[in-house]
């Protein structure tokens, strides 16, 4: 399992959704080209895939440390204080992917419970909405990878 996640299936992944969103859009744009038919699953389909790509693309940013952080006044501290300040971002990212994770579940049992279908392909909605907590626990975990570096490494 540890070498699975080590890997970086969230470059793979993201690349085969990505290519799947735009030959389903490529081939939408073609059909209402040439003829005055169009496909109403295109939208929900890269609607809801562009979403996964989200979040994969945040679980690879927390994994490389590539995320978006403003260190201006981080860096101007002194070691000691960085590092309290390192621990305190870290557990607001914590705190907020497992109230994603948590909440995405709850939205998942209520649709499985509830039987909601998606309007264009009549598939089960919860299909989609797994993505939410999956990847928010990915997150978690990538997050937890990257401060066990640091601590080990003293980068932070």
């Amino acid at each position: 399992m540890w070498n699975f996640l080590n890997a970086r299936f969230e470059e793979l992944l993201g690349a085969l959704l990505l290519a799947v969103m735009a030959c389903i859009s490529f081939i939408n744009v073609i059909v209402r080209y040439y003829t005055n038919f169009s496909f109403s699953s295109s939208e929900e389909l890269t609607v809801n895939l562009f979403v996964w790509i989200v979040l994969l693309g945040t679980s690879r940013a927390f994994r490389e440390g590539s995320n978006f952080c403003m260190n201006l006044l981080y860096d101007a501290m002194p070691r000691p204080i960085r590092k309290i300040l390192y621990i305190f971002s870290v557990l607001c990212c914590i705190a907020f992917f497992a109230a994603l994770c948590w909440q995405g579940s709850i939205e998942v049992m209520d649709e499985i419970e509830l039987d909601v279908i998606s309007e264009s392909l009549a598939i089960p909605v919860w299909i989609y909405t797994i993505a939410t907590p999956l990847f928010s626990a990915l997150i978690i975990v990538r997050i937890l990878q990257k401060v066990w570096e640091d601590f080990r490494t003293r980068r932070y």
